[in-house]
């Protein structure tokens, strides 16, 4: 028996309407890296009054409509850069704000690319017959300059086979950022990996408490001895020290926001060029308590590295480093439960094939044992998971990717043991899905790519990217496609 999966009508195409503010610095911009800003500024001190406030009133009746609140945008952006002022120098509110304005543009969060969506069952279920369930969408937005966020769609799935989207708000808001408490585990880890054990590191592995705020770390560092401080070795540790902590945070999104109107947008230096390929999981612990994770790829612009959303609500989300032999590379995959009193996480930390690895604390991660290798003409390149397992009364249900000829993407299952997820059951011979002459061109051609399905009863969705231009839907059996698996 053949696994057959069916493409829903259904497409999510990119939205340039779905834009964001940022902070803009004129000259800044690439290929330019000197700024203007004190010339701009100059310039708009030169302005007389009346010509100010209409400015500012045409740039606010302009932009409004696409924000939640741009004078208070502009604010902030004026205040990004009022240190250019001389001491003491009055302005006007409007000028304030205008010079706020020159000082912000728009970003088109899916400008460029739709892609790699993962699919969980959304934390509100009101008002959902016992046949339907509403999903949660993470998908990744790439725009102008590669840069990729991660953003959200709902829906219902059901009854049986039927998938509908919900509309999308006009406005949609990147959070705001705050400080979150530190684990010292992780900063060991984080530590050693950059190799510096020195004197500063003592001090924070013996002083430090298991948990501490950004507070005690900043008394700690203040309270260093002189002759530590001198020396050369400590300045890049206190240095990295610092990173870590700036990679380290917490997002906040406001309580009026719908989920589909937030996208978490990089704020720490580790993801400063990207945040890619959430894998979204529901995980249930060991007490019944429930959170939702997810695996993403951190992107500087030279590294890339696994780090860790957490969230009960997709309003506030804990955004956390991971350290350890396994935390390498990209796609690492959560499973939905403990194993063994254990985290476990499919990774692919050599590039090229997949492993499981086990964790006490869901952040270190050690000792990846070997689950599955290129080895088939569709999947000679590169072999990975595409999102996280799905538990059955079979075993885990892995939907996969493999790399064939001409880089060509396609997915494929395979079934591991319940209690020893390293032991594959089964997989499937052929690949699952593969791309369709409609679903060739595009972004990256000739790709299929999912991060994460949802299990509906007997229906396995699949939400998956097809050449990164658009996001597609995919249904199939559950038990057909176990049934097609070869032992």
């Amino acid at each position: 028996m053949n696994a057959r999966v069916t493409r829903s009508p259904l497409r999510l195409s990119p939205d340039p309407r779905r834009v964001i503010t940022k902070l803009f610095v004129p000259g800044e911009e690439v290929p330019e890296h000197e700024s203007r800003s004190a010339a701009v500024i100059r310039r708009v001190m030169a302005l007389d009054e009346d010509t100010v406030r209409t400015a500012l009133d045409r740039t606010v009746r302009l932009f409004a409509g696409r924000h939640r609140d741009v004078r208070v945008t502009f604010a902030d952006n004026f205040a990004s850069v009022s240190h250019r002022l001389s001491p003491g120098v009055k302005l006007s509110e409007s000028r304030r704000l205008l010079i706020g304005a020159y000082f912000t543009h728009e970003y088109a969060v899916e400008g460029a690319a739709l892609c790699n969506p993962s699919m969980v069952a959304h934390p509100d279920q009101s008002g959902m017959t016992k046949n339907q369930l509403r999903f949660v969408l993470s998908v990744r937005g790439i725009g102008e300059g590669h840069l990729s966020s991660i953003g959200f769609r709902t829906g219902v799935s059901g009854p049986g086979a039927v998938l509908t989207v919900d509309p999308q708000p006009s406005v949609i808001s990147t959070g705001v950022r705050r400080d979150a408490s530190y684990e010292k585990r992780l900063f060991q880890g984080k530590l050693a990996e950059r190799g510096h054990d020195d004197e500063v590191s003592a001090v924070l592995n013996r002083w430090l408490p298991a948990k501490f705020t950004g507070a005690e770390l900043d008394d700690l560092l203040a309270d260093l001895h002189p002759k530590l401080v001198a020396r050369q070795a400590a300045h890049r540790t206190v240095e990295l020290i610092r990173w870590i902590a700036a990679c380290n945070y917490t997002t906040e999104f406001p309580e009026d926001s719908v989920v589909s109107g937030r996208v978490l947008w990089p704020a720490g230096p580790s993801e400063r060029h990207g945040m890619e390929d959430a894998r979204f999981v529901h995980f249930t612990d060991d007490d019944g308590a429930q959170t939702y994770y997810a695996t993403y790829t951190a992107y500087d612009g030279v590294d890339v590295a696994p780090q860790l959303l957490q969230t009960n609500d997709f309003r506030t989300f804990r955004v956390t480093q991971t350290t350890g032999s396994a935390a390498r590379n990209k796609g690492m995959a959560l499973f939905p439960r403990r194993i063994g009193g254990k985290f476990a996480a499919l990774s692919r930390g050599d590039g090229e094939s997949s492993a499981v690895s086990f964790s006490d604390d869901v952040r270190t991660w050690n000792e990846p044992r070997p689950v599955a290798v290129p080895g088939r003409d569709w999947d000679l390149v590169q072999v990975g998971n595409c999102g996280s397992p799905i538990e059955t009364p079979e075993g885990w249900l892995v939907l996969t990717h493999g790399v064939g000829p001409m880089r060509l993407y396609s997915m494929g299952a395979m079934l591991l043991d319940l209690d020893d997820p390293a032991k594959v059951l089964a997989t499937l011979p052929e690949p699952l899905l593969v791309p369709s002459a409609t679903e060739r061109d595009g972004y990256v051609p000739n790709v299929v790519y999912s991060c994460g399905g949802l299990l509906h009863g007997d229906t396995l969705v699949i939400p998956y990217g097809a050449s990164d231009a658009t996001i597609g839907l995919a249904t199939a059996s559950m038990s057909d496609l176990i049934g097609a698996m070869v032992r």
